[in-house]
């Protein structure tokens, strides 16, 4: 959820299944064509990773923060956006959506937090693979085996720093809807 642009929250359910896991899709399918070079292979994992994201990222959604479902798509994306950014909501009538969207994304963050070592786990056996896709593998295995390493790293360097940006933000949002009630 907290990976999720804002914008995909302006789309119904059934729109933000087919961003989602048209999005992974592709992404992965990728991987797996520059390092398979069969495009069968691609097309396999384009269909399972983007059926599987594509139900499992509304869901988590619609189960963190329900109260979406009962806005329309305008106040869903404008209290996504305030939170986001930290600013204050234009409407006060959806101050209420705002601390439930900001307590969505502690939640999120909280249970995010908990996998972090698999990340890291993920990380330790994607650079034994990259070595030895580099010493035995093709170019093409090699190339992808350093990207998902270089992917992974990035996850673990750069996410917590930017999921903290992200609730110090919806913390001022917070903050400006209790100011205002």
């Amino acid at each position: 959820m907290m990976l999720v642009p804002g914008r995909l929250w302006q789309w119904g359910t059934g729109s933000r299944a087919v961003g989602a896991g048209l999005a992974v899709g592709v992404f992965f399918g990728a991987f797996a064509l520059v390092e398979s070079g069969a495009w069968a292979a691609a097309v396999v994992v384009f269909v399972v990773l983007g059926l599987l994201y594509g139900i499992r990222v509304p869901r988590r959604m619609n189960r963190l923060w329900p109260e979406a479902k009962d806005m329309s798509r305008a106040d869903r994306a404008a209290v996504v956006r305030a939170t986001r950014r930290g600013e204050p909501v234009a409407d006060p009538g959806l101050a209420p959506a705002v601390l439930a969207y900001a307590a969505a994304l502690r939640r999120a963050a909280e249970e995010d937090r908990l996998r972090r070592w698999i990340v890291l786990v993920v990380t330790l056996l994607a650079i034994a693979l990259a070595v030895y896709d580099t010493l035995t593998g093709t170019t093409g295995e090699m190339i992808s085996s350093w990207l998902v390493v270089v992917l992974c790293v990035a996850d673990l360097l750069w996410w917590p720093r930017r999921r903290a940006v992200l609730l110090a933000r919806s913390d001022r949002a917070v903050a400006s809807v209790r100011r205002l009630g």
